[in-house]
């Protein structure tokens, strides 16, 4: 499956396109949707879609998960249990605004880790990428506004934003120790059973305190967006190519999801492109260019 997709950038590029719309669908059906229960319906489709692809070689391959399970408990907490549950917490309380701009600052927190604990290092010309890639990122979110910036102000949304921006970045550094020798498909399958034992609990806790997933039209293909695209064939995607690149190199991809929202919303809502728009995209794919055309660290 996915067999014909090879380039590492085109994937992390499909990968960020899909995720593109989570923060928004996750905030659009908040109230419909509560952040466990999203979270939790997510991942049981991402179980059955691989379960076909992953039983077949479960057997061949326990040894290697099993001589690897720490990496696999961790990564599928961090991963399947932690980010995207995180992010929909903080979506309850902040806007879609906040949590992209925050989210924005994955790259820069995912270098810094790397850094400050691995010893992997940028050149100048890779951080002068990363720099202006996140300064393309400001001027879109901000509208070309300096007073958006200044109007923004901190809630208890945006500190567990920022908490799910630290998860994805120890994720993204930890895909390095993944058990080898395990298809991306069982790898994946693995991941979402831990995250789901995790979630699990906190799911119950969640239905008990009386907040009750309403079955409508927009809640229901809202999950099942957010369970085949962004979290099925984007991790997938995302997994293959952090493994060729590097985590450094794949996390800047990010900052093309606010790149991705300015064209889906031209295409599906109608919203007119402003100059601002131009120039935040301009200098994303500038910053890109730079940090992956330079020589690997």
């Amino acid at each position: 499956m996915f067999a014909r997709f090879h380039n590492p950038y085109l994937l992390l590029i499909l990968a960020t396109l899909f995720w593109s719309g989570n923060l928004v669908v996750g905030r659009a059906i908040h109230e419909q949707v509560p952040p466990f229960a999203l979270a939790f319906w997510r991942w049981v489709i991402v179980l059955l879609l691989t379960l076909p692809s992953a039983l077949p070689h479960l057997r061949k391959e326990w040894p290697l998960l099993r001589k690897g399970w720490k990496a696999v408990v961790l990564l599928g907490l961090l991963g399947v249990g932690g980010y995207n549950t995180l992010a929909y917490i903080a979506l309850q309380y902040t806007g879609a605004t906040n949590a992209s701009l925050l989210n924005s600052f994955n790259p820069v927190v995912t270098i810094a880790i790397s850094w400050a604990f691995l010893d992997k290092r940028l050149h100048g010309i890779e951080w002068l990428g990363v720099l202006i890639s996140l300064f393309g990122v400001a001027v879109i979110i901000l509208r070309g506004e300096l007073a958006t910036l200044l109007s923004l102000s901190l809630n208890i949304g945006d500190l567990w934003m920022l908490l799910a921006v630290f998860v994805w970045a120890l994720y993204t550094i930890g895909l390095q120790w993944r058990p080898s020798g395990v298809r991306p498909m069982l790898l994946l399958f693995t991941f979402t059973v831990v995250g789901l034992l995790a979630l699990a609990p906190f799911y119950a806790w969640e239905m008990a305190q009386g907040r009750q997933v309403v079955l409508s039209a927009p809640s229901l293909t809202g999950v099942v967006y957010i369970g085949i695209l962004p979290s099925f064939v984007g991790f997938i995607f995302y997994n293959r190519a952090v493994g060729e690149v590097g985590a450094n190199k794949a996390s800047l991809f990010i900052h093309l999801m606010p790149v991705f929202g300015t064209l889906l919303a031209t295409l599906f809502l109608g919203e007119v492109p402003r100059i601002f728009h131009g120039i935040g995209i301009g200098l994303i794919f500038l910053g890109i260019y730079l940090t992956t055309a330079s020589r690997a660290t």
